[in-house]
């Protein structure tokens, strides 16, 4: 299954950033970070509050990005 173009341009892999962990946009913001975040209780607003570097669409891709991973389907990276 291809990552949608929203996933793809938002959750980056690079092996030099974060030991090659799925992050988003290319800056030292891991998606297990956030999904930590949402699970602990916060909210979108309160997240984007706290880090502003961060966006809406970052929080939606790294949710979709976990319904891909969880679905039990192969992912690649759409070029």
């Amino acid at each position: 299954m291809h990552l949608n173009t929203q996933i793809a341009s938002r959750i980056t892999i690079d092996p030099t950033i974060c030991h090659g962990k799925p992050c988003i946009r290319g800056m030292r913001w891991p998606v297990e970070v956030l999904l930590d975040m949402l699970a602990a209780g916060m909210s979108s607003a309160e997240i984007l509050a706290d880090h502003p570097e961060l966006e809406n669409e970052d929080i939606r891709a790294a949710l979709q990005y976990a319904c891909q991973l969880t679905s039990g389907q192969t992912l690649r990276q759409v070029a």
